[in-house]
């Protein structure tokens, strides 16, 4: 079995961090989504990754090649980035007649018992119910239980199972076959290659899906939901690896608080994320992912994404006031 990750997005609605690194290396809960992504897969039992790369593939070449000396992995690159179908599509050669697959988004963390979903002995694609299926693709299932019809962002969906980007392919190389027709005959969908067009040819062959329920569905694909996805993985850590002891600080769980940090007169958290060699002094924060190697004074931050080599010096203010005075600073 092979895993294929496609993490080829530029990652634009995270900017500016994705200026510099790909969204995929962007930090939450202690480190970057990827590595939630590839450690999960890895605990399953998987060994052999495929990782389809674009915008700063370099990078992530780097940190999984660093960071995963036991894997076997390949890297491919996606250019011109034209859907997850055409991602997945490029890895046609590496796929063998009896491979199956397991495909999972890179900006996405699944709560789910991904080893019984590659124990598996039929295909079947993760599902979750939502209240506007607009936005997804949607799965929609038979009397039996089977899927019959997958849709990308259907305008009037006759469905409410979201498709949360992680799919078990028994029959991979059919798979292929499947999106190699979707390119030869240039069959796009609002201007791309889908997957789950790929998955429908498969159906319309005789294949079958079937669908798991994911209950905890983590996007990290904006600062808002970034954000939320690190205060949610932050409580099932419920505080754990933050041991520190730090001067004149008090230290709010649930937290992760990464090695060699200075930290001094300072209110660290609820939910705050902060990377390797950061120096707080006199702040305040709370729902916030502070990179690595960066210097906050005086700052007083909520929902906030810091970047890493980052320096922010607020204000301090030293104030006399009289009776019946209000001032708010915003």
């Amino acid at each position: 079995m092979k895993v294929i990750i496609p993490v080829a997005g530029i990652g634009s609605k995270l900017r500016p961090h994705t200026h510099t690194q790909p969204k995929a290396l962007v930090p939450v809960a202690g480190k970057p989504i990827l590595a939630h992504i590839v450690d999960n897969l890895i605990e399953a039992g998987m060994r052999e990754f495929i990782f389809i790369v674009g915008y700063l593939g370099n990078k992530i070449e780097d940190y999984i090649k660093i960071n995963y000396p036991g894997i076997e992995k390949s890297f491919l690159i996606q250019e011109p980035r034209e859907g997850t179908g055409h991602a997945v599509w490029l890895a046609k050669k590496m796929i063998d007649k009896d491979d199956e697959l397991v495909i999972a988004l890179g900006d996405t963390i699944f709560d789910v018992n991904l080893r019984e979903i590659i124990e598996k002995t039929d295909s079947a694609l993760g599902v979750k119910k939502v209240d506007d299926p607009r936005s997804f693709g949607v799965a929609e299932l038979d009397e039996s239980g089977l899927i019959k019809n997958v849709i990308e962002k259907p305008p009037i969906p006759k469905s409410n199972l979201a498709l949360v980007g992680l799919y078990k392919i028994k029959e991979g190389l059919i798979l292929m076959e499947a999106l190699e027709e979707l390119i030869g005959k240039n069959e796009r969908t609002q201007g791309e290659f889908h997957l789950t067009d790929g998955i429908m040819k498969m159906i319309e062959k005789g294949s079958s899906f079937k669908t798991f329920a994911v209950e905890n569905w983590y996007d990290c694909g904006s600062k808002d939901s970034l954000l939320e996805t690190n205060a949610m993985l932050l409580k099932k850590l419920n505080g754990r690896g933050s041991k520190h002891h730090f001067e004149n600080t008090i230290i709010i769980h649930p937290v992760s608080i990464a090695e060699n940090c200075k930290i001094s007169n300072s209110i660290i958290g609820p939910n705050v994320s902060i990377g390797d060699h950061t120096i707080i002094n006199h702040s305040i924060l709370k729902d916030a992912i502070i990179g690595s190697y960066s210097e906050l004074e005086n700052a007083v931050l909520h929902h906030s994404v810091i970047g890493s080599d980052a320096s922010l010096k607020g204000m301090s203010q030293s104030l006399n006031l009289g009776d019946s005075t209000e001032i708010d600073f915003g």
